[in-house]
Formats: C-alpha cells, sequence, structure tokens
C-alpha cells in the first residue's frame, strides 16, 4: 500500500510541475507575441499604414495639415522639376535580365511613379509598388542603402499611397526574383491628398468612373487601353488617308446656319456679332465647296454636336472623320472602306475578328468578322422581302398616299414613330426594327429613298433612289457615304422640301444654304462623300457597349452634390 501511494504522489507532483511549466511558457509567449504587436503598431505608426482604417474625410484633413506643415520647411512638397533617366516601362525592359538577389550598385538613375501600396517589414524595410505607363515597379527601400538612416526614417515617414515620387537608386532583384530599384534617395514629387482607393478593390462604379476620369486612369489600367486604341484608330485613319492624297483640312465649328445632316443643332450666342450661331452638326457643305475651289481629296477628322438624346452609343458631342473625293462614286466609297477598316482591324488587333459583348461582359458575346469583302444589302428591296409587303415605286414616296402607306404600315407592324410621321421617319423606322438588326458583320445597306438623302445623288438607273449607303455594324451605323448631288438647281429644289418638312414640325430637317447652292453653281465635279464615327468604331474595337466608356470626359448631368451656379461668360 505505502509502495502504491508513493507512486500515486509521484505522479501528482510531476504532473503540477508539468502544469506550471506549461503555465510559465504560455506567459512568456504571450509577452512575446505582446511585444511583436506593440513593434508592429509602432512600425504601423511611424509610417503612417494605420491611417488607412480612419475615414475618408478625416484622412484628407490630416493629410492636408500635414502637407501644410511640410510648406513650412525647407522640404517643398510640389518640386518644380525631377529628371527622370528611365520610365517604368524603359526600366523593366532594360533590367528585367537581372537574376534573384543581383544589385547593380554602379548603376544609379532616377524613376517616377505614383505609390499604389506600401508595406513594412520592420523598421528598416520597407517596400512599395509604383506605377505608370500601366506597368508596376517594386521598390525595396532598406535603411542599410539609403544615404542616412535619419532620412530613411523622415522620408518613410512622409509618404502615403497615391503621391507621386521620384526614386533614385540601384536596379535590383529580390531573392523572391522580383525586380525592384533599391533607394538611395526619394523625393516626394506630388501627395495625394485623398486616401486612394486599393487596387485590390478597384473602382467599378461607373458614375464615379466617369466623373472622376483621372482617378478611373489610376486605378484600371484597362481604361488607359482603350484610349490607346482610340489613338490608334486615328492615326491609322491619317496615314491611310494621307496616302491616298487627301489634305486635311479644319472647318468651322460654329455656323450660321447648321448645315450637312440631319439632325437638331445646339445654339449658342456671338456677343461682337450680336447673332445666334449653331454649332456644326456635320462639316460637308465646306468640304465640297473645297472641292469646287480644286482641291480634290479633302478630309477632317473633328467634333460635332448634335442636341439629341443621350443614350449607350449617343454623345452630345461627338468624333468623325469625313473625307470628299472628286471623280469618284459611292461604289469606289465602298471598296475604300473595306479596305480602310478590314486593314485597320487587324493592324491593332491582329486579326480580322474581334469579340463584343453588346449587353456588358455578364451578356452574350458576339464576333464580328471584318474580312473584306462586306455583305451588301439594297435597302427598300430587302426590306420588302423581309416584311413581305409591296411598297409603292420609289419615284411616289414624295407623295401624301405613299407617307400614308408607311404610316398605316408601322401602325400594323408596332411600329413607334414620333411626330411628324414624314415618309422619310416612317421608313427609318422600320429599317431600324426590320434590316438594321440583321447586321452583325459589316454590312452595307445601300440605295436609299432620295427623301431620306437630301444632299446625295440621285441613281443613275432607279428612279426616286439616291447612290448612298450606310455600313451597320452590330445593328449600328458606323459609315455613311454617296455620290454627291452636284445639281445646284436640283439641291435647292431638295433644300425646299426639308424647309417644309421643318415648317410641318420637323426640326431635325435642314435648312436652306444659299451660300452652298451658290457655290455649286460654280461647278463642282463628280465627287463621293464619306463619313465614320470614330467614337462607335472604338466601342467596337475595345468591346465597350457604352460610348461614355471610349469618351475621356463624356456628357453627364450636374452632380447633385456638387453643383455649382454658371459663371459669367460665354455658354452653348
Amino acid at each position: 500500500d505505502c509502495l502504491c501511494f508513493s507512486v500515486i504522489f509521484e505522479l501528482k507532483r510531476r504532473m503540477k510541475a508539468e502544469k506550471k511549466a506549461a503555465e510559465k511558457e504560455a506567459k512568456v509567449k504571450e509577452r512575446v507575441e505582446q511585444k511583436q504587436e506593440s513593434n508592429d503598431q509602432g512600425v504601423q505608426n511611424a509610417f503612417g499604414l494605420d491611417e488607412e482604417t480612419l475615414d475618408p474625410n478625416q484622412y484628407f484633413k490630416i493629410r492636408s495639415q500635414a502637407i501644410h506643415d511640410l510648406k513650412g520647411t525647407a522640404e517643398d512638397p510640389y518640386p518644380h522639376k525631377y529628371q527622370v533617366d528611365l520610365s517604368l516601362t524603359e526600366f523593366i525592359e532594360k533590367y528585367n535580365h537581372l537574376q534573384p538577389g543581383d544589385q547593380l550598385t554602379d548603376v544609379v538613375l532616377n524613376v517616377s511613379g505614383r505609390i499604389h501600396a506600401k508595406r513594412a517589414s520592420g523598421g528598416k524595410l520597407l517596400f512599395y509598388d509604383l506605377r505608370a505607363e500601366g506597368v508596376k515597379l517594386q521598390v525595396m527601400a532598406n535603411s542599410r542603402n539609403y544615404k542616412s538612416e535619419e532620412d530613411f526614417v523622415t522620408i518613410n515617414n512622409k509618404l502615403r499611397r497615391g503621391d507621386i515620387i521620384g526614386v533614385r537608386g540601384n536596379p535590383g532583384k529580390t531573392k523572391k526574383g522580383e525586380l525592384s530599384i533599391i533607394p538611395i534617395e526619394m523625393t516626394l514629387l506630388s501627395p495625394c491628398l485623398h486616401m486612394l482607393p486599393h487596387l485590390h478593390f478597384g473602382l467599378k462604379d461607373k458614375e464615379t468612373r466617369f466623373r472622376q476620369r483621372y482617378l478611373d486612369l489610376i486605378l484600371n489600367d484597362y481604361v488607359r487601353q482603350k484610349f490607346i486604341t482610340r489613338a490608334k484608330i486615328i492615326t491609322y485613319l491619317r496615314n491611310f488617308l494621307d496616302q491616298l492624297g487627301f489634305l486635311e483640312i479644319e472647318t468651322p465649328m460654329m455656323n450660321i446656319i447648321p448645315g450637312g445632316a440631319v439632325a437638331r443643332p445646339f445654339v449658342t450666342y456671338h456677343n461682337e456679332l450680336d447673332m445666334n450661331l449653331y454649332m456644326r452638326i456635320a462639316p460637308e457643305l465646306y468640304h465640297k465647296m473645297l472641292v469646287v475651289g480644286g482641291i480634290d481629296r479633302v478630309y477632317e477628322i473633328g467634333r460635332q454636336f448634335r442636341n439629341e438624346g443621350i443614350d449607350l452609343t449617343h454623345n452630345p458631342e461627338f468624333t468623325t472623320c469625313e473625307f470628299y473625293m472628286a471623280y469618284a462614286d459611292y461604289s469606289d466609297l465602298m471598296e475604300i472602306t473595306e479596305k480602310l477598316l478590314s486593314g485597320m482591324v487587324k493592324h491593332i488587333t491582329g486579326g480580322y475578328k474581334v469579340t463584343y459583348n453588346p449587353d456588358g461582359p455578364e451578356g452574350q458575346a458576339y464576333e464580328i468578322d471584318f474580312t473584306p469583302p462586306f455583305r451588301r444589302v439594297r435597302m427598300t428591296h430587302d426590306l420588302e422581302k423581309i416584311m413581305g409587303v409591296k411598297f409603292p415605286p420609289a419615284e411616289s414616296y414624295d407623295s401624301d398616299e405613299t407617307r400614308k402607306f408607311f404610316d398605316d404600315l408601322c401602325a400594323q407592324k408596332g411600329v413607334e414613330c414620333p411626330p411628324p410621321r414624314t415618309t422619310a421617319r416612317l421608313l427609318d423606322k422600320l429599317v431600324g426594327d426590320f434590316l438594321e438588326v440583321t447586321c452583325i458583320n459589316p454590312t452595307f445597306i445601300c440605295d436609299h429613298p432620295q427623301i431620306m438623302s437630301p444632299l446625295a445623288k440621285w441613281h443613275r438607273s432607279q428612279k426616286g433612289l439616291a447612290e448612298r449607303f450606310e455600313l451597320f455594324v452590330m445593328k449600328k451605323e458606323v459609315c455613311n457615304a454617296y455620290t454627291e448631288l452636284n445639281d445646284p438647281i436640283r439641291q435647292r429644289e431638295l433644300f425646299e422640301q426639308q424647309a417644309k418638312a421643318k415648317s410641318e414640325g420637323d426640326d431635325e430637317a435642314m435648312f436652306i444654304d444659299e451660300t452652298f447652292c451658290t457655290a455649286l453653281e460654280y461647278g463642282l465635279p463628280p465627287t463621293a462623300g464619306w463619313g465614320m464615327g470614330i467614337d462607335r468604331l472604338t466601342m467596337f474595337l475595345t468591346n465597350s457597349n457604352n460610348i461614355k466608356e471610349v469618351l475621356l470626359f463624356p456628357a453627364m448631368k450636374p452632380d447633385d452634390n456638387k453643383s455649382s451656379a454658371p459663371t459669367d461668360g460665354t455658354s452653348v
């Protein structure tokens, strides 16, 4: 029994001793963790990383005050100049060959960019993600390499996410193989006073993206790519037309009479001339006057203004390319259009086929094939076939009987057409509902009725029609072109028809332009004219289903929270 009792006693003693040891170890571990946490918090506080938890308004106030205080010192937070030796793209191309662990201590150069991330690894080592030109470079800031430890602490205390900085240092790679610049000196070039959204979450709210495009570009690299593509489209257009011997011209944006298209204009007021002027809806009439003057091939890339609706494919101001070519007709322009667009798509995308999501990334994807030749359909002929209805002869389209026929047809088919219900407007609605919807791949809709084309020349073999085509892609008009009407008597008659439509309430009908008619009386050679909307084409080549995505600063309603009274000056 004594033996048994002593064994139990020994077991209890050991268990008690083990428990005490375990408790002691746990307490030591807890103290170490608390110390580490305290150190980490100290590092966070020292380098400003704790400010990320603040409310954005609080952050703005604290940051603004810090920069204000900095202005009272010798360290200017907005220096006049900083010498950049290499862009981030050039830096990456030049030093990406380095091996893990390499550091070129004999190479010292300056780069700059915006800080998107800041990470502390203890008090002596910090990592920054620097972004510019759509690329990222890591900054590995080590106090050991910096010009002085005091300066190291000072600059890293100042820098925040969003700041634009200059970095002077050595190219190198981390042990894990990430290309970095190891700074000797860092300079604040322009502080960001607002809390920058994290790249991980991005900027997805469309209203904010369109209103604050600068923030959209800072955070979303794909947006930059869309506008690079847009610039490539315009450059390709210029080169293509220059090589064909066209002269680039500039024509007035404010006109006494808005002409060249069927649209509702913006009106502005000229103080000195004491008169209303119209923002141009198209430059066409000026271009044809220049061809009368002997410049046989002209083109212009510029803004047009139409006081009409805003939707996914329309903006009140938009960019077009128009060209006019003497001694050509609409058949020649179809061939030029095929060559221009197929070549452009191949040059920019690498092939003839592009993917497009008309309802956004979540919707159905379509393949648009720009391989020439493009499909061709005749407007009224194919519309008759699709609808299974025989239309009145084209030469009678200006009669009241024909207008009533199309009025009844629209009512029968449930096609809406707000007043005035002219034959041209009724036909346009029918074409939109039955013919345009079949045009996914590039399709020429040709031979419009003359009443829909007051500036186009009559068809040489089909009475009542005009030698005109529109190119549709993904059910949307991209190009409009025709053999130009050069008979001044016929042109004046068609202008008078437009004036009649305007008096009946069609505010999109054209004005009579006597200056243009007089120019035609001097003789316009056989000429073909062509216009293309650059914004819509950019939408297709960047897979954007909203025109606002391809305009840097699209038209937006005033922000109620930031509305301000208009200032004195010229307003449109």
